[in-house]
């Protein structure tokens, strides 16, 4: 039977809502947060700086990842060494690309070699992976964010590409692999199969974890007393002769 405790992938939440984010860090559970423009964007946020010094403040203990928005090398240099300076629990989000599909392998050494710790996000094969790490300084803590949900949404099988993705980083030991983008709590326990370092997930995916190791056929009837209970809450009828 599965069981939370004993899992060894480390959990974080992803998500751009304060309060939600506190909640989440209520669980001991939760090892650190990501975030990204998009999900700030759709939770409302208006002031990206501000919103982020909001959050170190409730957060200052665990990881977070906030991301670069600029598409040029130099900005985005800029950008993420002002955002290294917001705290010391801080991770820069760096994408592997920019829009114009250059690698930002200079933009990544550069930063690992000065010491700023990074989450190189977006991957989706193991070439930019091996790529990526290539560029990563020893010394340097690092994340690589591979988006498995999404290339799972492709119809490609993520799980032998995330084990592969595990040994290529052996390279760098201070470099840790990101499950991104689950769909699904099984997610987790695959991650944590191939010694997959942390998966972050949204909120609505890790308060399944209450679910984990539920009995299955309780779980049926549970199920059916749902349907039958909104079916009468309904008023639904059927006529028969």
């Amino acid at each position: 039977m599965k069981t939370v405790s004993n899992l060894k992938v480390k959990l974080f939440a992803d998500g751009a809502d304060l309060v939600g984010m506190k909640e989440m860090y209520a669980n001991p559970m939760i090892s650190g947060f990501t975030t990204n423009p998009t999900l700030m964007r759709k939770a409302g946020v208006q002031d990206y700086s501000v919103f982020a010094r909001q959050v170190i403040k409730a957060i200052p203990d665990r990881p977070i990842s906030f991301e670069v928005f600029a598409d040029e090398f130099d900005s985005m240099e800029k950008q993420a060494l002002e955002i290294a300076s917001w705290g010391k629990n801080v991770n820069v989000k760096i994408p592997v690309t920019n829009t114009k599909k250059q690698f930002t392998g200079p933009v990544i050494e550069r930063l690992s070699k000065a010491g700023v710790s990074l989450n190189v996000t977006a991957v989706m094969s193991l070439d930019q992976v091996q790529k990526i790490t290539d560029c990563l300084a020893p010394e340097t803590a690092a994340i690589i964010s591979v988006f498995a949900g999404r290339i799972a949404d492709t119809g490609v099988d993520p799980l032998p590409l995330m084990a592969r993705a595990v040994d290529i980083m052996r390279a760098k030991p201070k470099s840790e692999l990101i499950w991104a983008s689950p769909r699904e709590l099984l997610n987790i326990f695959q991650a944590d199969l191939i010694g997959c370092h942390i998966i972050t997930a949204t909120n609505d995916i890790l308060k399944k974890l209450a679910l984990v190791g539920r009995d299955l056929e309780e779980y049926s009837l549970e199920t059916v007393e749902m349907f039958y209970k909104d079916a009468k809450a309904a008023g639904y009828e059927i006529k028969v002769n």
